[in-house]
């Protein structure tokens, strides 16, 4: 299953890349969480469970990847998207949808916004990581 629908190249840094996760499940924040500090290239810009406290963090905040889920306690992820589409800012980060939702209704709904890839949270979490590792690298995604 192909899970992207362009190729993102980010140049190579010595900095870090930010990631900012939205995940309103505790079991499965805490896993990515471990998951990123795992990752050589790759910290944890901040998260935050619903779509309004996301608005607040990531008005304040920098990140240069945005990892999030469709259904959160508050809100969901696609109406952050929009949200984030319509506030006029600039934002140049890789979007990621990590959820069990990932029908092809959601996948043409999220690449309206710029969602890049979109991976199974029930199935693909190794294939996430392999993403990221090759983002904190410098590499090309593919």
């Amino acid at each position: 299953m192909d899970h992207t629908t362009t190729s993102p190249k980010i140049e190579a840094s010595a900095a870090p890349l930010r990631v900012f996760l939205v995940e309103d499940s505790l079991d499965v924040r805490n896993l990515m969480i471990e998951t990123l500090n795992e990752i050589p290239g790759i910290v944890l810009a901040g998260f935050s469970e619903g779509e309004d406290e996301a608005l607040q963090k990531i008005d304040v905040g920098a990140y240069d990847v945005l990892i999030l889920d469709i259904e959160l306690k508050q809100g969901n992820g696609m109406s952050l998207l929009r949200a984030l589409a319509e506030s006029g800012k600039p934002l140049n980060s890789l979007k990621i949808i990590f959820s069990n939702n990932v029908s092809n209704a959601f996948r043409r709904a999220g690449e309206q916004y710029g969602v890049r890839f979109f991976f199974d949270k029930s199935s693909e979490l190794a294939k996430l990581r392999d993403l990221l590792s090759a983002l904190g690298a410098g590499l090309p995604a593919r």
